[in-house]
């Protein structure tokens, strides 16, 4: 199901929906596929919502959303199960090398649902 939804400055972005937000664990990654894209879908203990890119750039696998989750001086942080590289759920920057970002996608919820934009 597509949302379309009018934002004050951004114009109009789509959104996909994804999964239901009760099957969302705390602190675990869900994989999804988003307009061809693989994104990796977290939530944390808090409830907050965070989305990024599915692929590892150090080891070029497509394995994010099995990553650890924590925290790094307050941030949250998703480890990669490969090398365990770790990116902020927040800017998708790599803690590790500051050179290496994964994208960012905009996520919220909707009458319960998860939804995802990756345009």
């Amino acid at each position: 199901m597509t949302v379309l939804e009018t934002a004050p400055l951004a114009g109009r972005r789509e959104w996909t929906q994804v999964c239901p937000y009760t099957e969302l664990l705390p602190e675990r990654g869900v994989a999804v596929l988003v307009d061809g894209r693989q994104v990796a879908v977290f939530r944390t203990f808090d409830g907050a919502l965070y989305a990024l890119g599915n692929h590892d750039p150090f080891s070029g696998a497509y394995v994010l959303s099995r990553g650890i989750v924590g925290t790094r001086n307050g941030e949250p942080t998703v480890a990669s199960p490969m090398h365990k590289q770790v990116f902020s759920l927040v800017t998708g920057v790599s803690v590790d090398d500051p050179d290496i970002a994964v994208p960012t996608y905009p996520v919220r919820v909707t009458d319960g649902n998860v939804e995802v934009s990756v345009a």
